[in-house]
């Protein structure tokens, strides 16, 4: 079984989908937040949105570093 060579070169477009795929669940969380009468669901959704922002802050920082290192040539 052969081992595939590390390739970063595309890191910044996937992760930077990943934060637009997270913001757009934040979005739509609110939304339904919004519509929803059950308490439950309201809280659960809050508590999901939380855990994105947190994931947000962590991919920006990645992102980040990725792209510095994209620049240095990854060297």
């Amino acid at each position: 079984m052969k081992v595939k060579p590390d390739d970063r070169r595309d890191n910044v477009d996937k992760i930077q989908q990943h934060i637009n795929n997270t913001l757009d669940n934040i979005h739509k969380a609110n939304d339904m937040i919004e519509i929803t009468d059950d308490e439950k669901t309201k809280q659960d959704l809050k508590a999901k949105n939380e855990r994105r922002e947190e994931t947000l802050s962590s991919l920006r920082n990645e992102i980040r570093d990725e792209a510095l290192d994209k620049e240095k040539g990854y060297k």
